[in-house]
């Protein structure tokens, strides 16, 4: 009995994440886990489509077939440059959120955040409703959504001058924001600013087991080895809204590992499996590699503090 618990266990565990060190593809820029009824799916940036892999056991990830589920227009405001792509599960109904530009005007300042809807149960199949672009104040990149206290959020990386920097505003709908942007964070720290550009990027939400928020973020330009991500953190019972809520740690959480193989990891996101928290975010394997295609996905543990802050297990 005690080895049948002890091979369960085992498999359980197989499930979640695959064995410490290895990327879950050999390439995979921007990568996205949602686990919901017992799979993992999983997105990345591809450029010119939105494909989602579908698996049980996130360490056979390279084995999922990949499913296209959306093409871009032939031209238009969501025409070209298809990055960042997360799957949401939101009210019984999927919703993908992506940054796209019109092949026509391929720059910073016609950037922008757009949504598909799919009503059915399985993301894989059914109709994608295009919800059209998200009604951002600014020109930016990487949307992403999370729920505090019943009030749904949107947080993106804008274009201020400049500077890329991180902010939220409150949503009517899955697709439409209500009511002002409040800029939570701005690339102030030095290490944010590595590459030539100063850029904070990638926002992704985590809820600490002691109610705290927090807003893991990507900073410097991605084709530096100062890339590395970062975290802000707000209060339980905080309003998300108030950038005084909000406090920047000094120094980034994931960053360059030689001893790991990892360098330039940022742009992540989390998810719940079997009890723990995890996250996924990319890396390239060897130093000055840039910013391209070669960056692979990895997932790690993530543990907590006794005061409630995340801590990256890189072993």
């Amino acid at each position: 009995m005690a080895r049948m618990i002890a091979i369960a266990a085992a498999l359980a565990a197989a499930t979640v994440a695959p064995a410490p060190g290895g990327p879950l593809l050999p390439s995979g820029p921007d990568p996205w886990v949602i686990h919901h009824g017992g799979w993992f799916y999983y997105m990345g940036t591809q450029g010119d489509r939105l494909s989602i892999r579908r698996t049980r056991d996130l360490a056979r990830l390279a084995t999922a077939p990949e499913t296209t589920v959306w093409r871009p227009p032939a031209r238009g405001p969501n025409s070209g440059a298809i990055w960042a792509p997360e799957l949401h599960r939101i009210d019984g109904r999927w919703f993908l959120y992506y940054t796209a530009v019109d092949k026509a005007q391929d720059d910073d300042a016609h950037r922008a955040v757009f949504v598909l809807e799919n009503t059915g149960d399985d993301p894989l199949a059914g109709r994608w409703i295009d919800r059209g672009r998200v009604n951002t104040a600014r020109a930016g990149i990487d949307g992403t959504t999370f729920v505090v206290r019943g009030t749904r959020y949107f947080a993106y990386s804008p274009y201020v001058g400049a500077d890329s920097v991180i902010a939220i505003a409150r949503m009517a709908n899955p697709w439409t924001l209500a009511g002002a942007e409040t800029i939570v964070a701005r690339p102030d720290h030095a290490w944010e600013r590595q590459g030539g550009r100063q850029i904070l990027e990638g926002p992704a939400f985590l809820r600490g087991p002691r109610g705290d928020l927090f807003l893991a973020y990507s900073g410097s330009a991605c084709w530096s080895d100062g890339y590395a991500v970062g975290l802000l953190r707000a209060g339980a019972g905080s309003d998300p809204l108030d950038a005084a809520s909000w406090t920047k740690a000094p120094r980034p959480v994931l960053a360059t590992t030689p001893a790991a193989r990892l360098f330039a990891p940022g742009h992540n996101g989390f998810y719940r499996a079997g009890g723990r928290t995890w996250i996924v975010f990319h890396a390239n394997p060897a130093a000055d590699m840039g910013c391209t295609g070669k960056r692979a996905p990895h997932v790690r543990e993530v543990r907590w503090t006794k005061d409630g802050r995340p801590v990256i297990d890189l072993r």
